[in-house]
This record gives structure tokens, C-alpha cells and sequence, in this order.
């Protein structure tokens, strides 16, 4: 416990925003499932926790509650990883309309959803490239 304490503050997993407290047992979960992340910072999401951090050269994010299970996380991808069918779809309804992110989430269950982001918005695709839904940023 106290290698794994040492390790948290070492990588700079405890908030540099005092405005927010992570619970100890998210910050451990993190680091159980993403040996060595870089760069960590924390936002509270809802009632969750997100850590947006570097791992393996990759940009990522992860949802943790305050108990430390689990919830998803979010890498960031090539625009030509994300299925054709979902291209399609944004290229018809969104004409003109630039790219900012693209992503892969996978929840807790290993299921796959596509996330292409553009100004204050995130559309959202199943793994085969099916239109879920729009959120606002």
C-alpha cells in the first residue's frame, strides 16, 4: 500500500486542481490497469471519476467510480479506424463539418463504440458503424 501511495504521487495521479478530491481507490484502479500512465490529470464526470492521460505513446481516458470499478476508456484513433459505415454517415449529415477527435471507447463489458468529435458535439457509433446518438460537449 505504501509502494502503491509513493508510486500515485510519483506519477503525479493526485489532482494538480485542489477544487477536486479522486478517491484513492480510483487512482489505485488506474494504475492496476494501466501500468505506468504519463501525464495523468482528473475531472470529475458525473458522479465518476476521469483520468486523460499517455499510455503506450497513445492518448487515453478512463471512468472510474468512487469505489475504483471500472466503467470505460477512450483511446484515441486514426479517423481510418473508425468503421466505413460511420464515415459514410457523418459525411452525408455533417457536410463540411471538421473533425476534431476521433476515438475508440470500450466500456467494462469489452463492448466497442466509435466516438467522432467536432465543435461542441460527439457522435456516437456501435462497433458496426451504426449511428447511436449525438451528445453535447
Amino acid at each position: 500500500m505504501k509502494i502503491l501511495l509513493t508510486a500515485t504521487l510519483a506519477l503525479g495521479l493526485v489532482n494538480a486542481d485542489a477544487q477536486i478530491k479522486v478517491p484513492e481507490a480510483a487512482q489505485q484502479s488506474l494504475v492496476k490497469k494501466f501500468q505506468k500512465p504519463q501525464h495523468v490529470q482528473w475531472e470529475k464526470e458525473g458522479d465518476d471519476y476521469e483520468a486523460g492521460f499517455i499510455w503506450n505513446d497513445k492518448r487515453m481516458s478512463a471512468v472510474f467510480d468512487a469505489k475504483g470499478n471500472f466503467k470505460e476508456k477512450e483511446e484515441t484513433i486514426p479517423g481510418k479506424e473508425i468503421p466505413a459505415k460511420a464515415m459514410s454517415y457523418f459525411q452525408q449529415n455533417y457536410k463540411k463539418t471538421m473533425i476534431k477527435e476521433t476515438a475508440r471507447i470500450t466500456n467494462s463489458e469489452n463492448k466497442i463504440t466509435y466516438e467522432i468529435g467536432i465543435k461542441g458535439k460527439d457522435i456516437l457509433f456501435d462497433a458496426n458503424g451504426n449511428f447511436i446518438r449525438e451528445n453535447k460537449d
